[in-house]
């Protein structure tokens, strides 16, 4: 197989006006100094602190967003609906039911055309219900190997410990975990 060097910018947990203004401020200056090939953002937070909307979708691809992963306030906004029928850089948590609108993973081109798949999981720690993220992961790596062998995933959870343990899990099955949620 082959040997891929990219370098990715993921961006967790965008909360609000200031954190959109911060996009707008920094990532153009960090793709340039870096040299960074695709930028992931955790939109989840990106209106008002709670959800995702048409305009603050718009305005982070602007900023050079390329894809978006969600979280616990994925259903904060009644637009998050139409973004998922009609963007395809934009995933829920494949462990929300199979029955949500939207889906768990997604291929991103790097503009090398590096293909490279992201999963979005939410954990189950101090969390609404959802499915198991290890089970949903499996699954949704399955699906994305057929694709690429790059393959990141953003695990959206409360706990250090489930973090710790979804990146021992996934350990050698994919090329980076990044965690999202915890707002520092």
């Amino acid at each position: 197989g082959f040997i891929y060097m990219i370098k990715v910018l993921c961006v967790g947990d965008v909360a609000g006006r200031i954190g959109r203004e911060m996009l707008f401020k920094y990532v153009d200056d960090i793709k340039y100094q870096k040299s960074v090939d695709l930028v992931i953002v955790n939109g989840e937070n990106s209106s008002h602190g709670r959800g995702m909307t048409r305009s603050t979708y718009n305005e982070m691809c602007r900023a050079g967003a390329d894809g978006f992963t969600m979280g616990n306030h994925t259903w904060n906004t009644k637009e998050i609906t139409d973004i998922f029928r009609k963007e395809d850089n934009v995933i829920r948590p494949a462990n929300f039911s199979s029955e949500c609108p939207g889906k768990g993973s997604m291929l991103l081109y790097t503009k090398n055309g590096v293909k490279v798949g992201v999963i979005n999981i939410i954990g189950r720690v101090y969390m609404d219900g959802a499915d198991s993220p290890f089970d949903a992961v499996l699954r949704e790596i399955e699906t994305l190997r057929e694709k690429t062998n790059v393959i990141l995933v953003d695990f959206h959870a409360e706990a250090t410990s489930e973090k710790e343990a979804m990146g021992y899990f996934l350990d050698g099955k994919v090329s980076a975990v990044f965690g999202t949620h915890t707002h520092i």
